[in-house]
């Protein structure tokens, strides 16, 4: 065994929290806790994963291995404008229900070639499985354009991601992926279900978590301006006073 697959079983043998382990299959994250601070540009969490004898034999093909995220689920509402004389307006709306602010698809190779499309929907593998089914604001529930709009927005927004290659095997049964979170990452509890594949089949699958969380002094301030509203308002309005007034007495001119 090389040292990186050496490496990544000492992290799950060591590894306190998140760790999982189902009848063949042991993994674990490399943080439970993601802290937000002002500077936040983005975050990355480590999947660590072993493959046991308790999982059967070695596949000829070798294992796949498809790492889904899930963020804090909420309502959104998608809506389309159209052209009514030389304006645009919105004349129709969907809305989505418990929809996952944080969609991450990992694989170690395209989930068309590790099982097939029913097999996918059933076990929700993917990023369409996952959103829920539209509610119409008006007529025509169930439009395609606004399931493929919703993605396409979360996906430029860096929300949404699906990859094929970032699942990688250290060795014949030791695994690692690498999980990124934007700078705009949603607080709250992210759910990571890491699932095995052999022969287009699911053989075994784990459940992990991690939290994305303020740092102290960030949840406090959030949680003064939610709390007591109106002092926040006067003390950010009196810094504000402050900072004018000696700025005027460094520039001003003598």
């Amino acid at each position: 065994m090389s040292a990186r697959a050496l490496a990544g079983l000492m992290l799950i043998m060591l590894t306190p929290f998140c760790h999982a382990s189902a009848q063949g299959l042991v993994t674990t994250l490399s943080t439970d806790r993601v802290p937000i601070q002002s500077n936040f540009t983005g975050g990355r969490i480590s999947v660590f994963g072993v493959v046991e004898p308790g999982a059967g034999a070695r596949p000829k093909n070798g294992w796949d291995v498809v790492v889904s995220v899930r963020g804090p689920r909420g309502a959104v509402t998608v809506r389309r404008k159209d052209s009514v004389g030389p304006m645009w307006l919105n004349l129709d709306a969907r809305s989505y229900i418990a929809i996952p602010s944080f969609i991450s698809i990992l694989s170690n190779r395209p989930l068309e070639l590790i099982a097939q499309a029913e097999v996918r929907e059933d076990l929700r593998i993917g990023i369409d499985p996952l959103i829920p089914p539209q509610t119409a604001a008006r007529v025509g529930a169930n439009d395609p354009q606004f399931r493929a709009g919703l993605q396409r927005l979360r996906m430029q927004q860096g929300l949404f991601h699906q990859s094929a290659d970032r699942v990688r095997f250290i060795s014949s049964g030791v695994f690692q992926a690498q999980i990124d979170l934007p700078g705009i990452a949603p607080l709250g509890n992210y759910d990571v279900e890491v699932a095995l594949f052999s022969g287009g089949a699911l053989v075994t699958k784990n459940q992990l978590g991690f939290t994305v969380t303020k740092t102290a002094v960030e949840q406090w301030v959030a949680n003064a301006a939610h709390t007591n509203g109106l002092l926040y308002g006067l003390a950010t309005a009196l810094i504000a006073v402050l900072v004018g007034w000696l700025a005027s007495l460094v520039f001003r001119r003598d």
